[in-house]
Parts: structure tokens; C-alpha cells; sequence
């Protein structure tokens, strides 16, 4: 498998929102009564008499019971984490202060070369904060900055360094320094996430990286196998593939893998096609990303949207040529796709990181053993609707715990900036460029007017739950296919995720982009307005 690199990469700060227990360990004897609370409204929903199917009062006081149960056990588990963060940030401040009071008695327990000691520490200070990278030493081991050392030890003098009141007021004169990077929401191995985002200078902030810069991707060794994905039911499409497929076998020299329904075809065309490799189950699939350097795609969009749903974890480079009805993320053209390819494999080529969505459903079917299915990813949008009921959804959304808004209407779609020109528009959402990192919060047909779409950070974690008083079930489809429904109780949790889909571009991301709203949706094209007005 050919080897490759990217003269720009990104650090996916995805951490996982979803470990707020509290473990008696912790100390925080404090919470019993919280506890005790909920314990106590579980003992009574227990209690409760057997409940007639005729009787709605008790079954909506038995919800609501419910209900408070679940606010309480949130409410514990939410202080219980917020005094750990308290008591872990209090420790590091501590910290932090012995080594700034050890750091300044050393440098005034021994002035060098006649200075003084205050001007003495205040170099030592200047020394520490110069210095690129800041090393700690910690359990006999030295490492990279962690969390302990957010600030850099950095005296800024804002007078002139030649100016006679500089000794008398340079306690006055002094400015405090800071650094900016980004981590793993507090995980333990948050060092190893963690990346410089601006650059420091004289107290200014400037930005020093941005993920949304023009990626190029330059083959280190020469590729060897390529994944063919085709659109199905296409006389046209099956044609360019019998041509492709030999042209790179015969003229390039490449291993070639095809679905089994074209290598079927394939072969009922010639015998001679027998090179051509597949796969037989689900598992093989998985194994397909560290055998194949190139992947191609012979459709439309929804072409590589199967595509890219076929690999569970890392997507190798999609190169996908338009033969379907619209093209938003095809932008090369299956006339010229000899020198396409030529120009993909000999390298380098822009390339555009289309993230993507990680979901997975949490189903409340007891009051206390929760199931949680199988992560999915998609490209476009998943999205949350009414399904054939005919009530308005009622969907209580949060955004990194905090509450967001109630949805009531016909839905909801969270979508990645690539699926923003696909159902989210539709739904009065805005065109963002593919390498925007963000989540789309677009309702359906909302009841109120009020409601308007939001763009979310990439770092958050979205969830969207069915309160239990709602008075019907939701259905969930991910990219338009695996439609599941979900019941009173059930929440759906969606973040970014670690792999995104680089897609090839024809001349560079933005310029395709334009291109592909322009063609595709005839973007603000009108008549030209005639100039034999009224001067």
C-alpha cells in the first residue's frame, strides 16, 4: 500500500462526553442527599399499584416520576464532576504557585555579574517565556507542557528598555502572558492531543493555524491498488467501467477491487477479466483500508456516499468522477479521466476534508440498564422526523449538556458542511464550504418563526432525546438509509468524527465549490438588467 502525506494536518480534539460517573472514591460525600432523593421517587414508582390501560392519570404521574428520577440522577452526576474539575484545577494552580515562588527565590538567591535580584528574576523570567516549548520535569521523567503549564512565564516591558524611569517603575510596567492550544476535553491524555492554535507575541493574539487552509496530498511511494465503486442500473456507467478497469491494469500496472455485483458483470463481458479482485462479507470489507491506496467513484454524489460509507474508521483519497444528476462532490469529468488519474497518481493534488459525523442511538428500554448500539457515520446528514405520525415531534436538545431547545415541528437535520447544499438547504439552511468544520442545526418545518438554523462548533457534542411525555415516537435515518425509530426516552448522540473523507479536487477546494453551486444550482443566476433605464 502506497505511502502518503499531507503538508497540512489537524488534531481532532474528540473526546468522549459520556463519562460523568462519579465513583465513591472521589470523596464527595456530599451527594447522598441528591442520592437519597432519587432513591426515594424510585421506591415510590415501585410502590405504585398495578396501572389499568384506561387510567391516564396514573400512567402520566408514573412518567413524570420518571422524569424527576432521571433530573435527579443528572443533577448528582453533573455537581459530582463539576467539584472534581474544581478540586483537579485548584490542585494545579497550587502547583502551578510553588514552582513560580521556588522559580523566583532561586533567581534571587543568586544574582549574577552585579545585577540586582529583581532585575536578575525578571530575565530569568524573560529566558523561560522565549524558549519554544516548555519543558516540565515530573515523576523523573521530562516531557512536553502539559495542563500544568497553560501559562508561559512571559514579563512583557511596555516602556523602552533604554529609558531612564524603567528601573523605578518596571513592577508597574509588567504584562501577563498567556498561550491558547486546544485538547481532549480534560482527558488524561490530553497531552497527546494538544496543538498550539495561535502565536504569541508582545501580549497580541494571532492566529497561527487554521484546519480550513487548501490541503495538497504528495504520494511518498508509488500506489499499487485501487477500489472501484459504481453507480448501479447505468448502461454508460458500466461501459466506463469495462474501459477504466483494463486501462488500469494494463497501462498503470494496479491491483483493481470491484464490488462483487461488477465483478459479476465484468466477467459476463470477458473471461479475461478474472484479475479482478472483491470481497465476499462484511468482515472483508473492514479489512479493504490498509490494502487500498485509491478509491474511485463512477456516479453522482449519492455514489460517494456509499463509498465512503463502506469504510467504518479511514477513508483513503476518493477520486470521483460525475455521471449522475447532480455534482456536488464530483467534480471531474469521465471524458478525461485518463489524465485525471494520471495527474491523481503522479501527485500531488488538492485535496478537500469533508468531515464527517459520528452517531450512535441510546435506548432507555429499563429504568436503569441503558443500550447503546453501534456507532454510524455519516456525510451528509442524519436526520430526526415525525415518521408517519401525525403529531409534531417533540425533541429536547442539548449541546455539550447544556440545553439548546425543544423542537417542535415536522424535524430536525444535523449536517456536515458538505451535506449543507443537500436536505439542509432544502430546509432553509445556509451553503457552507465542505472544509468549514462545523454542525449544521437545521429544523424541519419548524412551529415557530422564530426558529432559525444554527452553525455549532465542531468540538460539541449534540443530543437530541424523546422526553417521555412526548406524544409519539421519532424515526432517525442516517444519509437516507438505516432508518430506525425512536421511542419516549430514547436519544440520539451525535459528534465529529476522527476520520474525515478527502475527496480529489479538480483545481482546489473553493474553486470547486463555487463551481459545483453555480452548476448544480444555478446560483444566483438572472436575467442581466438593461441599461436603457432612466439615467
Amino acid at each position: 500500500m502506497a505511502t502518503y502525506k499531507l503538508n497540512h494536518t489537524d488534531s481532532f480534539g474528540n473526546g468522549d462526553a459520556n463519562n460523568l460517573r462519579s465513583k465513591q472514591e472521589n470523596g464527595f460525600s456530599d451527594l447522598s442527599s441528591l442520592a437519597q432523593s432519587e432513591k426515594a421517587v424510585q421506591e415510590l414508582l415501585f410502590q405504585q399499584t398495578p396501572m389499568q390501560a384506561n387510567d391516564d392519570h396514573l400512567i402520566e404521574f408514573s412518567e413524570a416520576l420518571r422524569t424527576v428520577a432521571k433530573a435527579l440522577r443528572g443533577s448528582s452526576e453533573g455537581k459530582a464532576l463539576a467539584q472534581a474539575e474544581a478540586a483537579e484545577w485548584k490542585r494545579r494552580y497550587e502547583l502551578e504557585r510553588s514552582k513560580n515562588l521556588e522559580l523566583l527565590l532561586l533567581h534571587k538567591a543568586a544574582p549574577s555579574n552585579g545585577v540586582c535580584a529583581d532585575e536578575s528574576s525578571d530575565k530569568g523570567m524573560d529566558h523561560l517565556a522565549k524558549s519554544p516549548r516548555l519543558h516540565v520535569q515530573e515523576n523523573g521523567r521530562s516531557g512536553r507542557c502539559s495542563l500544568e503549564r497553560i501559562c508561559a512565564h512571559q514579563v512583557l516591558q511596555e516602556c523602552e528598555p533604554n529609558s531612564p524611569n524603567n528601573a523605578s517603575n518596571n513592577k508597574l510596567k509588567k504584562k501577563a502572558s498567556f498561550k491558547l492550544s486546544w485538547g481532549c476535553k480534560g482527558q488524561a491524555n490530553d497531552h497527546q492531543h494538544k496543538k498550539d492554535i495561535v502565536s504569541f507575541e508582545s501580549g497580541n493574539i494571532t492566529t497561527a493555524d487554521r484546519s480550513s487552509k487548501q490541503i495538497s496530498l504528495t504520494w511518498e511511494s508509488n500506489p499499487q491498488t485501487v477500489i472501484i465503486f459504481t453507480k448501479p442500473n447505468s448502461t454508460s456507467v458500466r461501459v466506463l467501467s469495462v474501459e477504466m478497469v483494463r486501462w488500469l491494469r494494463d497501462h498503470k500496472g494496479l491491483n483493481v477491487y470491484v464490488e462483487p455485483r461488477v465483478k459479476a458483470e465484468l466477467l459476463s463481458e470477458s473471461s479475461s477479466f478474472d484479475f479482478v479482485q472483491t470481497w465476499e462479507d462484511d468482515k472483508e470489507i473492514s479489512l479493504l483500508h490498509p490494502k487500498v491506496d485509491l478509491v474511485i467513484t463512477l456516479g453522482g454524489d449519492g455514489t460517494v456516499l456509499w463509498a465512503a460509507s463502506m469504510f467504518k474508521g479511514p477513508v483513503p483519497p476518493i477520486v470521483p468522477f460525475s455521471m449522475g444528476s447532480l455534482g456536488f462532490m464530483t467534480p471531474f469529468q469521465s471524458e478525461q479521466y485518463r489524465d485525471c488519474l494520471d495527474s491523481v497518481l503522479r501527485g500531488p493534488v488538492s485535496i478537500t476534508l469533508r468531515h464527517r459525523l459520528q452517531c450512535h442511538i441510546i435506548r432507555d428500554k429499563a429504568r436503569h440498564d441503558y443500550e447503546t448500539e453501534e456507532n454510524t457515520l455519516v456525510l451528509n446528514e442524519v436526520t430526526i422526523d415525525r415518521g408517519i405520525s401525525s403529531y409534531l415531534t417533540n425533541l429536547e436538545c442539548y449541546c455539550d449538556n447544556s440545553f439548546v431547545t425543544c423542537v417542535q415541528g415536522d424535524g430536525l437535520i444535523l449536517s456536515t458542511t458538505s451535506g449543507s447544499t443537500a436536505y439542509s438547504l432544502a430546509a432553509g439552511g445556509s451553503m457552507v464550504h465542505p472544509q468549514v468544520p462545523g454542525i449544521l442545526f437545521t429544523p424541519i418545518c419548524p412551529h415557530s418563526l422564530s426558529f432559525r438554523p444554527l452553525i455549532l462548533p465542531d468540538h460539541v457534542t449534540v443530543r437530541v432525546q424523546v422526553p417521555f411525555n412526548s406524544r409519539g415516537s421519532a424515526w432517525v435515518s442516517f444519509d437516507g438509509k438505516g432508518r430506525k425509530q425512536l421511542e419516549a426516552g430514547d436519544a440520539l448522540v451525535c459528534s465529529m468524527a476522527p476520520w474525515p473523507v478527502s475527496t480529489a479536487c479538480q483545481v482546489e477546494s473553493t474553486n470547486d465549490f463555487l463551481r459545483s453551486i453555480h452548476d448544480g444550482l444555478h446560483w444566483n443566476q438572472r436575467k442581466v438588467q438593461s441599461s436603457d433605464g432612466p439615467q
